[in-house]
């Protein structure tokens, strides 16, 4: 505390005064400011009391010199100013204009109420405007968003160049992914994967992010087969069966007329003998001296 009211002093500041005081009274308050701050006078009631700000208060502005940095008052229709002869805004009633508040506007501008200011009868950029805040239609090169003209759509939109608009940028929507198809039973199918699907629920904007895969696949957990290999060995032996198959039919009909020859042979065989039985038996019974003395002779 020492060493401050040392330094204090020496800028000529008095250590009992407060709030960027260099010197001070009790009754006035500060007289002088630190090196940067502006000198004020607020008034309280009857008397004004002298502080010392970073800047000065609304309806004033700071003049630096070397021997003071004061604040002075604005134009009375000035809300704020740059200096005395320069407003930067107006009290309601009047309309800025070249940093002078006019009661009305030239023939060439409208009054804004918002603004405080004498603007163009349409926005900047527009062709076709309701007011001087508000336009419907823009310029070419520009697109219209709230009733403003913009040069690059703002962030989240993006430009729609049919109608000169800007509209918001819509990005991919998709839901939840379905249940796995099943594995196919065995030896019904050579790829043996699993599949799963999920739908688009919104499609993007020309902008927007892009649809994720919907479909996905694996591999089923069992082993998968050899198909191409496994195909031509099936061929192979469906090839060889069918000529085994040929063969042994023509051998099967080859030997069924085999034994359809020996059955005639024999039946003619047998019908040759029962014949000749029968010749033998008619002759003895009709007294055939040749077949009795063949007989007896034999």
């Amino acid at each position: 505390m020492i060493y401050f009211s040392a330094w204090f002093e020496s800028l000529g500041g008095n250590p009992g005064c407060t709030g960027g005081c260099l010197t001070c009274s009790l009754y006035n308050g500060c007289l002088t400011c630190l090196p940067k701050l502006f000198f004020h006078l607020e008034r309280d009631g009857m008397k004004q009391i002298g502080v010392c700000l970073a800047s000065c208060p609304k309806s004033f502005f700071g003049t630096r010199s070397p021997e003071k940095n004061y604040c002075s008052k604005c134009d009375s229709e000035c809300d704020t100013c740059f200096d005395k002869n320069f407003c930067t805004r107006c009290r309601a009633g009047s309309y800025l204009h070249k940093g002078k508040c006019q009661e009305s506007c030239p023939d060439d501008l409208v009054p804004s109420d918002t603004k405080r200011e004498c603007v163009p009868s349409c926005p900047a950029d527009c062709d076709v405007c309701l007011s001087s805040e508000t336009c419907t239609r823009c310029s070419s090169g520009h697109y219209l968003l709230h009733g403003q003209c913009h040069a690059n759509c703002p962030e989240g939109t993006e430009p729609r160049q049919q109608v000169l608009e800007c509209i918001p940028t819509v990005h991919c929507e998709v839901g939840e992914w379905s249940e796995w198809t099943q594995c196919p039973r065995k030896g019904k199918a050579c790829s043996r994967q699993q599949l799963r699907t999920r739908k688009v629920l919104q499609e993007p904007s020309a902008q927007g992010n892009p649809c994720p895969n919907t479909l996905e696949e694996r591999e089923c957990p069992a082993k998968r087969k050899r198909c191409g290999k496994s195909d031509k060995n099936k061929g192979e032996r469906k090839n060889r069966n069918s000529r085994k198959d040929k063969a042994n039919g023509e051998s099967r009909r080859e030997r069924k007329k085999e034994r359809e020859r020996e059955r005639d042979d024999s039946d003619r065989e047998d019908s040759e003998n029962g014949n000749k039985t029968e010749q033998r038996r008619r002759r003895a019974q009709s007294g055939d001296p040749a077949h009795v003395q063949g007989g007896a002779a034999a």
